[in-house]
Order: C-alpha cells, then sequence, then structure tokens
C-alpha cells in the first residue's frame, strides 16, 4: 500500500488550499480514508475521515465548516478542501487509511497504513 499526499503549501489567513492523496495497492471499498495533523510540539490529531462508500463523514470540532472531506474511490483517492485557514492550521496534513466498511473513526491508532506528509503553513 501507498499514499501519496500533496497540496500543502503557504497561505494567508482566510485563504484555501485543497489536499490530494493518491492510494495504491489496496481497494478502496474495504477502507475508510482519514487526514490527519501534527503541529509543531503537538500531538498528531484527527482532523478529518470519510467512510469507505462516501456516506459517513467526521470532523475535528475546529475545523468544521471550513474543511471538506471527499473521496473518490475510482481514484483511490480522498480530498481535502480547506476553507478561512487560520494560523492554528499550520501542520504537516497526513492522510491515513484502514480497513472498515460503512464508518469511521478519528482514532489514529486504528490506521494501518499512512502517508508521509504534506505541510500547511497559514500566516498571520
Amino acid at each position: 500500500v501507498q499514499l501519496q499526499a500533496s497540496g500543502g503549501g503557504l497561505v494567508q489567513a482566510g485563504g484555501s488550499l485543497r489536499l490530494s492523496c493518491a492510494g495504491s495497492g489496496f481497494t478502496p471499498d474495504f477502507y475508510a480514508m482519514a487526514w490527519f495533523r501534527q503541529a509543531p510540539g503537538k500531538e498528531r490529531e484527527g482532523v478529518s475521515c470519510v467512510s469507505s462508500s462516501g456516506g459517513t463523514t467526521d470532523y475535528l470540532d475546529s475545523v468544521k465548516g471550513r474543511f471538506t472531506i471527499s473521496r473518490n474511490n475510482a481514484k483511490n483517492a480522498v480530498y481535502l478542501q480547506m476553507n478561512s485557514l487560520k494560523p492554528e492550521d499550520t501542520a504537516v496534513y497526513y492522510c491515513a487509511i484502514y480497513s472498515v466498511i460503512g464508518l469511521c473513526e478519528l482514532d489514529d491508532n486504528e490506521y494501518e497504513y499512512w502517508g508521509q506528509g504534506t505541510l500547511v503553513t497559514v500566516s498571520s
């Protein structure tokens, strides 16, 4: 299994970015997909997840209404549209997957495979 995250960069507060994660080596219909982040000096936290079919999503409270997760199973891909970015969103963002059907959880202990991370920096 390989996961390749991209789309990070430097953006001003209030701006937008779209992260992408392209996967290979697994059948997406059987995996939940998620985005996590880790800011300097802080623990990793779950940002958003989406179930195998895309029918169920979950979000970290601080990003609700600003971030939207989506997936394209035909492309083995998951995306994170991030709007109204804040300096506190600055972190390395990781995509991850685990084998489950119909639900997802923002618990990093569940996730089996991880991408390499993409850095998002939001300036004030």
